[in-house]
C-alpha cells in the first residue's frame, strides 16, 4: 500500500519548490482572515503571522481574525461559498486538495450536496512551506525516532500518535510516511485526531498520546514543552539546527505543505492581483523575516494563476498517494 511513496512525495516537493516567484509592494486598508482550525494550528500560525508582518510593515491598516472550526476546514470553506464576504481570505493549505479527492463532504454550499474544493473559492497565492516534524514531550524516554520505532514493534499500542486534523490529513500522512520508512505498517499505527494544534499538543503533554505528528512551524514556539525528534527536511534548517532530520536518522522521508490564501465566489481580478501582490511583497520584508524565522518556513510565493496550476498538479499528484494510504 505504500510502496513508492517516497518517490511521489519527492515529486511533490520538487512541484512546490520549483512554482517560486516574487513581485513588488501594495498597501491596502484592511484584511479579515478566516481560519478553518482552532488556535494553535498550522493555518492558525499562517494567518496570524502573515496579519502581523502585513500591518507592522504598514501594508495594512488592520487584520482581523476568526476560527471556524468543523469538518476539517469545511465549515469555514462553506461560509466563504455561501456568504462571499467583503475584504475576507481563507487560509488553506493542502488538506483543501485532499478533502476533494477523499470526497469529503460534511459542509456544502447552500441548496447543495456535492464536495467542495479550491474550484468553489478564489486561489489568490501560495505563500509558505512548512516541513512536517515528528515530536514527544520533554520528558518523553523517547529520545530519537528510532526509540519509537522500537516501542512501536515490541508493542504496537503502546505508542498512540496525535494529529491536528482527521484520519488522512497531513499530520495523519506525515506520521504514516515515517512509520512506513520505518517497516511498519502505517495503517496500524493508532492516530488520534484533535481540532487543530493546539489541542494536539495539550494531548501530548498530558499523555493520551505518545508523540504527535504535526508542522514545524506548529511546534517551534512549544520547545520548551517538546522535544523535536524528527523532521521531514532533506536537511536541518537554518532557524532550528538543533533538530535533527528523519532522512539524518535512516529515515528518507521528505515532505512540505503548502500554505497559501483563497477569496470568496465573486472576488474581482484587481482585488484578487492587489492581495496576491501584498502578500508576496511582504516576504521581502523585515517583519515578515521575523515571522518566518520563529515558525521556520520556508518562502513559497505562487500568484494567481501559478496558484491554480500548482493546485490541478497536486491533485493528480496527491491523488495516487491516498490511492496507496487506502483513503480513496
Amino acid at each position: 500500500m505504500f510502496k513508492s511513496l517516497r518517490t511521489i512525495i519527492s515529486v511533490l516537493f520538487a512541484s512546490i519548490l520549483l512554482l517560486s516567484s516574487t513581485t513588488g509592494s501594495f498597501a491596502i486598508d484592511k484584511l479579515h482572515f478566516v481560519i478553518g482550525g482552532g488556535a494553535g494550528g498550522g493555518w492558525d500560525g499562517t494567518a496570524r503571522g502573515t496579519g502581523e508582518a502585513l500591518t507592522k510593515a504598514g501594508m495594512l491598516k488592520s487584520a482581523s481574525f476568526e476560527n471556524m472550526s468543523g469538518g476539517g476546514g469545511g465549515k469555514a470553506l462553506a461560509f466563504m461559498i455561501n456568504t462571499k464576504p467583503a475584504n475576507t481570505i481563507l487560509v488553506q493549505s493542502t488538506p483543501l486538495v485532499l478533502r476533494s479527492i477523499t470526497r469529503h463532504k460534511g459542509y456544502v454550499k447552500d441548496g447543495g450536496s456535492g464536495v467542495i474544493s479550491y474550484k468553489d473559492v478564489v486561489p489568490i497565492a501560495g505563500v509558505i512551506g512548512d516541513y512536517g516534524a515528528i515530536a514527544v514531550a520533554k520528558n518523553s524516554p523517547f529520545k530519537n525516532f528510532k526509540d519509537v520505532v522500537d516501542a512501536y514493534k515490541k508493542d504496537p499500542s503502546s505508542v498512540k500518535m496525535a494529529g491536528g486534523s482527521v484520519r488522512g490529513s497531513m499530520d495523519h500522512l506525515i506520521g504514516a510516511l515515517a512509520f512506513q520508512e520505518a517497516g511498519a505498517d502505517p495503517n496500524k499505527v493508532i492516530y488520534v485526531p484533535y481540532d487543530a494544534g493546539g489541542k494536539a499538543l495539550a494531548g501530548l503533554l498530558s499523555g493520551e498520546t505518545q508523540i504527535l505528528s504535526t508542522g514545524l512551524g506548529e511546534v517551534m514556539g512549544a520547545r520548551d514543552q517538546v522535544r523535536i525528534i524528527g523532521i521531514t527536511a532533506p536537511e536541518r534548517v537554518g532557524d532550528a539546527p538543533e533538530v535533527p532530520t528523519l532522512k539524518e536518522q535512516g529515515y528518507d522521508v521528505q515532505f512540505v505543505n503548502w500554505r497559501g490564501f483563497f477569496g470568496p465566489p465573486g472576488m474581482s481580478n484587481s482585488m484578487k492581483n492587489e492581495i496576491a501582490k501584498m502578500l508576496g511583497d511582504v516576504q521581502k520584508t523585515s517583519e515578515w523575516e521575523t515571522v518566518r524565522k520563529r515558525n521556520a518556513w520556508v518562502n513559497i510565493y505562487n500568484p494567481g494563476d501559478k496558484f491554480v496550476k500548482f493546485l490541478e498538479k497536486q491533485t493528480v499528484e496527491m491523488t495516487a498517494l491516498m490511492k496507496k494510504l487506502g483513503v480513496i
